[in-house]
């Protein structure tokens, strides 16, 4: 049987939900041979098939699985929980905005302190656990969502497939977007605020999550730029740039909404309740900006405005330095990917067997 890829209503229980038919799959492929009671592996079988409560919940069953002695269950199980609780800091919206940057990044964080085989080991379990969701997602239109994650040269490891590139706008897409972020009728409450994240974002290529953290103090004025300190990934600084003619306007009305409201929060976006926005809303605004312009990706979600940024930021630079150091990536292997998108570079290739004949 298959299921939508977010058969469940949060992003957090479609990811348990895959997490947890996968790991059934694995059981059962396993051998089975050294188990000690066969009626308790059916029970915890049983468990998984008709759905767990909560990763805690999981974590028990691999236990109990371990136990009676399936002891390679380990080896799936360990990377996904890692995974799971990683992801739980992105505020996703939908499983589909999980891409290549985002478990490079885990894999870079979550073994760091590992071996060669640790790490090799949980490269694998990534790749299969997404093929397993390529295989068994299906919409209601019988088409199936397709990640096809390759994780390709992750530290010691090396892969021999290349790499799914990323959902992005090219230049006459983002600025389409970018014309129409200014007419989407948002609500009179949050237009300000809806419009500022969202610029800011596409503007300096910030993570939704550095955008979220952002505090006023964090913004300080240089002539005609903002100067944004941000905290990464791993809570490491840097600073990114924008022209104060982009979003001065966005930023001081928002700021004169927020003491009107008498709105408290340190963070510089949040809701009316005072609490600081998620990921999960924005990207949801991104969607709905996105569909209002007329631009469909195979990745809607904010996550996709960094990798536009990125793209053009390259093209327009050819500085893969510059790439890395603007995107705060740790590693200038995952800012590589951004040349792929350099088609000036690529022309250059066809015209190699160009008067072949005459020589």
């Amino acid at each position: 049987m298959r299921y939508n890829i977010d058969f469940k209503d949060t992003f957090d229980d479609s990811l348990l939900f895959w997490i947890e038919r996968f790991i059934h799959s694995k059981i059962v492929t396993l051998s089975s041979r050294n188990v000690k009671n066969k009626a308790e592996l059916n029970n915890v079988l049983n468990t998984l098939r008709f759905g767990i409560k909560n990763i805690e919940e999981l974590k028990l069953l691999l236990k109990k699985v371990r136990s009676i002695g399936l002891i390679g269950i380990n080896t799936y199980g360990n990377p996904l929980i890692k995974l799971f609780y990683y992801l739980q800091n992105f505020g996703f919206a939908s499983i589909k905005e999980i891409d290549e940057e985002v478990l490079r990044d885990f894999l870079a964080i979550s073994c760091a302190n590992l071996s060669n085989a640790s790490k090799k080991n949980h490269r694998i379990v990534l790749i299969g656990f997404f093929g397993f969701i390529d295989k068994q997602n299906e919409d209601d239109n019988e088409k199936s969502y397709i990640f096809n994650i390759e994780l390709k040269n992750i530290g010691d490891i090396k892969g021999k497939s290349a790499e799914k590139l990323p959902s992005f706008m090219n230049e006459n897409e983002v600025s389409r977007f970018i014309s129409t972020i200014d007419i989407f009728p948002f609500s009179k409450k949050t237009k300000y605020r809806n419009q500022l994240v969202i610029k800011l974002i596409l503007y300096t290529g910030i993570r939704v999550s550095e955008a979220l953290n952002l505090k006023y103090k964090d913004i300080s004025n240089e002539n005609e730029y903002y100067v944004i300190q941000v905290r990464g990934k791993g809570n490491k600084p840097r600073v990114v740039m924008i022209l104060k003619k982009h979003i001065e306007c966005l930023l001081s009305k928002w700021i004169e909404q927020k003491n009107t409201l008498n709105l408290k929060s340190e963070y510089l976006f949040c809701n009316f309740k005072d609490n600081m926005l998620t990921q999960a809303y924005v990207s949801r605004i991104v969607e709905k900006v996105l569909s209002y312009a007329g631009i469909r990706k195979e990745k809607n979600g904010a996550h996709m405005l960094r990798h536009s940024f990125a793209t053009l930021l390259y093209q327009k630079s050819l500085d893969l330095i510059l790439v890395q150091e603007a995107l705060g990536h740790s590693s200038i292997s995952t800012s590589r990917i951004y040349t792929h998108f350099d088609k000036t570079r690529l022309k250059k290739t066809t015209s190699i067997m160009d008067n072949i004949n005459n020589t």
